[in-house]
């Protein structure tokens, strides 16, 4: 098993990349988010990498993120799901969005993936609900916050989910009631509560 390449970029597209390590060059396919987000050519690079073999070919698949390949290999366990359209899926979406959506029931969200229908968000949601946790949607969309120095919006979106849920709403119609408030930037925890309970009443 590759876990990581760890080199120098020698060609990328939309794709897909070759990465040089030690005189070798290794194509990974790559979802368009991480595409647009590559470093140059001659430049180094660390690509978190899963390897699909199959009777009739080996390939290589690449992320930036190292959550973005877990979340690529829950996605894998999804039936009906191959790295195609896995890899569709995070070229929308990342690994935080994913888990949101499924612990939310937002098939509006998934289905906006290329080659993902309702029906397949459908399954992909009802497949995956019970491999989810809130609290560890909430830790790694924390832990990601702070490495991208998160704004205090979205501190105060989640400050509200947890009130929500602490009021002993469900996680799910928690985050679905916060998902439907029109924020702005001046807006706190306070006031993005407020009209969360009453998006949540009318659901």
């Amino acid at each position: 098993m590759i876990a990581y390449l760890r080199g120098t970029v020698a060609a990328v597209t939309q794709t897909r990349i070759v990465i040089e390590v030690n005189g070798v060059g290794f194509q990974a396919f790559i979802n368009s988010r991480d595409a647009s987000c590559m470093p140059g050519r001659g430049e180094e690079i660390i690509l978190y990498t899963y390897l699909s073999v199959r009777e009739d070919a080996m390939q290589l698949f690449g992320f930036l993120d190292e959550d973005d390949l877990e979340m690529f290999r829950l996605l894998l366990t999804v039936s009906g799901v191959g790295p195609k359209a896995g890899l569709g899926i995070l070229s929308v979406l990342d690994a935080d969005d994913i888990r949101f959506a499924v612990l939310s029931d937002d098939v509006k969200t998934i289905s906006r993936a290329p080659g993902i229908g309702g029906k397949t968000a459908k399954k992909l949601i009802l497949e995956l609900k019970d491999k989810l946790s809130l609290e560890d949607a909430f830790e790694k969309k924390l832990a990601h916050s702070e490495e991208a120095a998160g704004t205090p919006l979205d501190d105060a979106k989640s400050e509200a989910v947890q009130a929500l849920t602490a009021l002993g709403y469900s996680g799910s119609d928690a985050l679905r009631a916060v998902r439907g408030v029109e924020t702005t930037e001046d807006m706190d925890t306070e006031a993005i509560l407020k009209q969360a309970l009453r998006v949540i009443t009318s659901m």
